[in-house]
């Protein structure tokens, strides 16, 4: 065992399961009595190596101060030197250098973590049965701690997905006999489908645990020995209600979970024999990275998931696969490449049949409309660095979005809004940009969805200032108060 780094918690501490329930509850007044009690640390120096007062320290331990700030979290963590998995952190920069064996706890989280889960059918279903129930019973202070949870990303996550590229293994586990037949599995599809349109219209989480519990019956039916068709048919289900999952945690700010979900779908649709839609999940995982600026990430997931589909993608499906291509070069700032990628999305939406119904339900959104606004959001990503040069064109995609899809897709329609008014903020037509953002909190209002407010929070700053025009200090005020409710 490597020694603790000093005035840290040694790992023998660290390996108590009372200190790691704390840890993993977030319950700080109980972490640092047991670092006093167990790993001889004052109270004087807890402050010192988190960065906090000797009295912050003393309120916290009484219990009548929580820590809740996630700034404060990764100085406690950074401080006392505690592996970020056990406090729902990604990995520290240290612990690459430091490397600290901790004594093995074993429990039913580090079990079924995603990454140690075999790519087999069988220990996907359990993986599911796991996530699923977790949600469930999830109680204040646990999404609290959710909500806390960071996303992995570089060679832990990317070699954890290469699997996808081979085919699936079958584990002959024995089990029950199941009587799904193909009438109950048709019932099934239809709600997972039912479930991803209301989602893709509205936004937000508030169904989200109908659907984790679709997702809970879909894996207990997996248990069971059903034949091999039911059985794809159930793996693409589950897939699909992951995904949906998925986006509806990250909407909800659960991020961490939402990669969790992510990961369960890509393994789920690779069970069900399912590359297009394998392919879909990488591409909302690459949203999820480009989302918290790691660009480099998502291109490597979008390239993971054009070689696995390569023989598989129908022309919207390669498409989509571009227009996050090119939203990666974006954030890169390689404008060439991003007009190339581009150009390659709309030569392949250029081949698609006018029939949505020759290709996969779910990717049916992406036509014209959708092809704008993305396109339109990603001139927007340049020109915030480059306005006289991007700004225009941005806008004019934005518009064509505005007038082909409608209101009917809230989420996509406030955020085009939302970014129409900042294109005309970004080109000093204030007036225009005060015009648009009311629109944005008309559109806004219709919608549960916390990436939409987030957008919106991040326009609040242009309609501040002295001298503003009138409808922009209104616009301010309307978002301010939709934005405290």
């Amino acid at each position: 065992m490597a020694s603790a780094t000093p005035d840290s918690l040694p790992a023998e501490v660290l390996g108590r399961e009372d200190i790691r329930r704390a840890l993993e509850e977030h319950d700080f007044a109980a972490v640092f009595a047991l670092a006093k009690k167990y790993g001889g640390l004052s109270q004087n120096r807890i402050a010192v190596l988190c960065g906090l007062t000797p009295g912050k320290v003393s309120t916290i331990i009484s219990g009548s101060q929580r820590v809740t700030s996630f700034d404060v979290i990764c100085r406690i963590a950074d401080g006392l030197r505690i592996p970020g998995r056990l406090i729902g952190l990604a990995a520290r920069s240290w612990e690459h250098e430091e490397q600290v064996v901790l004594p093995r706890v074993e429990r039913q989280e580090e079990r079924t973590a995603p990454d140690a889960v075999p790519w087999q059918p069988g220990a996907t279903a359990g993986m599911a049965t796991h996530l699923t129930r977790s949600d469930l019973v999830m109680d204040r202070r646990a999404a609290t701690r959710a909500l806390a949870g960071v996303t992995i990303g570089g060679a832990a996550l990317l070699d954890e997905l290469e699997p996808w590229l081979q085919p699936a293994a079958r584990d002959g586990r024995p089990a029950r006999r199941g009587r799904l037949g193909r009438l109950e599995v048709a019932e099934l599809e239809s709600t997972a489908r039912v479930f991803r349109a209301w989602d893709h219209k509205f936004g937000g989480g508030l169904r989200r645990k109908a659907v984790l519990g679709q997702l809970n019956e879909i894996a207990g039916h997996l248990e069971e020995q059903q034949t091999e068709e039911i059985e794809q048919r159930l793996y693409r289900v589950m897939a699909q209600l992951a995904g949906t999952a998925a986006t509806m945690a990250w909407d909800s700010g659960l991020q961490r979970r939402a990669q969790d979900y992510y990961r369960l779908a890509l393994r789920a649709s690779h069970a069900g024999d399912d590359m297009q839609f394998g392919a879909n999940v990488l591409a909302g995982m690459a949203r999820q990275m480009l989302y918290g600026d790691r660009a480099h990430d998502a291109l490597e997931l979008i390239r993971l998931a054009q070689d696995g589909s390569r023989k598989a993608a129908g022309p919207r499906v390669r498409a989509m696969l571009h227009t996050r291509e090119a939203w990666a070069y974006a954030a890169m700032g390689r404008v060439s490449a991003f007009e190339r990628a581009t150009g390659q999305a709309a030569e392949a939406l250029g081949e698609a049949d006018g029939d949505r119904d020759a290709e996969p339900y779910w990717i049916a959104y992406f036509d014209e409309a959708e092809f704008a606004g993305v396109t339109g959001g990603r001139l927007l990503d340049l020109a915030r660095n480059d306005p006289r040069r991007h700004a225009e064109k941005a806008a004019q995609q934005i518009v064509e979005a505005i007038e082909r899809r409608g209101p009917e897709a809230r989420r996509s329609h406030a955020l085009d809004w939302i970014g129409l008014a900042e294109c005309h903020f970004l080109m000093g037509d204030a007036r225009g940009g005060g015009d648009h953002a009311h629109r944005a909190v008309d559109a806004a209002a219709h919608t549960r969805s916390n990436r939409v407010r987030a957008q919106l929070g991040e326009l609040y700053p242009y309609t501040v200032g002295h001298g503003v025009p009138r409808v922009v200090g209104e616009a301010r005020s309307r978002i301010r108060d939709l934005l405290a409710k």
